[in-house]
């Protein structure tokens, strides 16, 4: 019996990503370099495979509900091709049902056996029959247990993001974090203006449109082949969320700067820096993983910036010929990362309260390292992919209170005006994609006294 092959290499992707705890675009990538695959396919294949992740609570919970088998008793090939076949129905509205159901039974004979194949049958037959009839926990009397089902979020991760953010807010952050961006590229403003290139991309049938926040973002709303451009290989743009832009936009680099990127790979922050700098001072990007260092220096590269040096260097440790040396030091930290759930929402499943406590313990290390590095009068800017108080807020108030050298600089004047608001005053700003519409993100600048005190 033949299957369907995007069907079957979403099968095997997420089982992959459900076994060995890969992650799902570095999968995704690697798994499309090997595959002879069209483009078509590949978007297909895209789609599946972050959809059952995205909304893997969801998907088990409708399963149960058809199936006389517990979720725990079934193997992960009849669990993830159910999965599969279910969000189709559920959430791909241009796929046929009775396509989902009988690619899903073949999957079922191949990866099981022939009762395999009759019960993925009953279960996906049974939901087809009673759809409407689909239950979901009260809203009113249980709403924690609502979220995450809806959502499909975890319990531990929908209580703290109410206690934090409270039940509306929440909701909003969740229901937005389920939402696939659209692709964002940084125009490379070196070789060429937006405008440019946002024509180029249009003669070849990409629709472009400007970012929200920033000039050099463009956002492309069927980015399929992208990378196979002529525009890709002369290094006309990079892929980067207008968040990530933001944040090198507060930076606010001047030609002619010594900056040092603390955790600089794969290369964004660093080559937009150079890009502010018209490729004129020094950007010193660092990163611990020689594989890392090997991207930066590609990215540079393909961007044709020559002002960057790359070296492998444990973030956490302070290196003693660089102190006090630096106009300015960016510390784009490790984080939980639950500001790019709706990029990667294998996010919501990875992480755990140790693993949360470890890294902000490796936050203040190098944050710490990062302080040493910078001038009297320099700029030291910390910034997260995360939107949790503890890795963020609480991380630079504690900061500040033990190093009196430092204070946090009023954010509005490096803003761009849209995002510009009385609490960025303190110094600091967490942005939210259910609110700005972008990745979640922290940035904090402070400034080392230019007199020590």
């Amino acid at each position: 019996m033949i299957t369907d092959p995007a069907r079957e290499l979403a099968l095997k992707v997420i089982v992959n990503i459900e076994q060995n705890g890969a992650y799902s675009s570095v999968h995704l990538n690697s798994v499309f370099k090997k595959e002879n695959i069209r483009s078509i396919d590949k978007a297909f294949v895209s789609e599946i495979v972050y959809g059952v992740i995205r909304h893997k609570i969801y998907l088990d919970y409708v399963i149960q509900q058809f199936s006389t088998l517990k979720i725990k008793k079934m193997t992960f090939w009849i669990l993830n091709i159910l999965r599969i076949g279910l969000y189709q129905i559920l959430f791909m509205n241009k796929v046929p049902s009775s396509a989902a159901c009988d690619e899903s039974v073949k999957l079922a004979k191949k990866y099981g056996h022939n009762a395999s194949a009759g019960f993925v049958n009953a279960v996906i037959r049974g939901m087809l029959r009673n759809i409407d009839a689909i239950s979901y926990p009260d809203r009113n009397n249980n709403f924690e247990e609502y979220l995450s089902i809806r959502y499909s979020f975890p319990k531990n991760l929908t209580h703290r993001w109410i206690e934090i953010f409270g039940d509306i807010f929440t909701e909003e952050l969740m229901a937005a974090s389920n939402i696939p961006p659209k692709l964002t590229i940084r125009v490379n403003t070196l070789k060429i203006d937006a405008s440019s290139l946002k024509s180029l991309l249009q003669e070849k049938g990409f629709k472009v449109r400007g970012g929200k926040y920033c000039e050099e973002a463009l956002v492309i709303e069927n980015p399929s082949s992208i990378y196979e451009t002529e525009e890709f290989r002369k290094g006309l743009f990079y892929t980067q969320d207008e968040s990530s832009m933001i944040a090198v936009k507060v930076l606010a680099p001047k030609q002619g700067d010594f900056i040092i990127d603390l955790c600089g790979a794969p290369g964004g922050k660093s080559t937009h820096i150079a890009q502010l700098m018209n490729d004129k001072g020094r950007i010193l990007s660092r990163d611990v993983y020689p594989h890392k260092i090997k991207l930066i220096e590609e990215n540079a590269h393909r961007l044709g910036i020559n002002i960057i040096e790359s070296e492998i260097w444990n973030a956490v440790m302070i290196d003693e010929t660089l102190l006090k040396k630096a106009d300015a030091v960016i510390a784009d930290c490790p984080c939980s990362g639950y500001g790019v759930i709706r990029k990667k929402p294998e996010i919501k499943w990875a992480r755990c309260n140790e693993d949360i406590e470890e890294i902000i313990s490796i936050q203040k290390y190098i944050l710490r390292s990062a302080s040493e590095y910078v001038r009297p009068g320099g700029t030291l800017l910390y910034s997260t992919c995360t939107i949790e108080p503890p890795e963020n807020e609480d991380q630079i108030s504690q900061f500040i209170k033990d190093n009196d050298d430092f204070y946090l600089e009023d954010l509005n004047p490096y803003l761009p005006e849209s995002l510009r608001r009385k609490s960025a005053e303190n110094g600091y700003i967490t942005l939210y994609s259910n609110m700005e519409g972008v990745d979640g993100f922290f940035i904090a600048r402070m400034t080392r006294k230019a007199k020590e005190s």
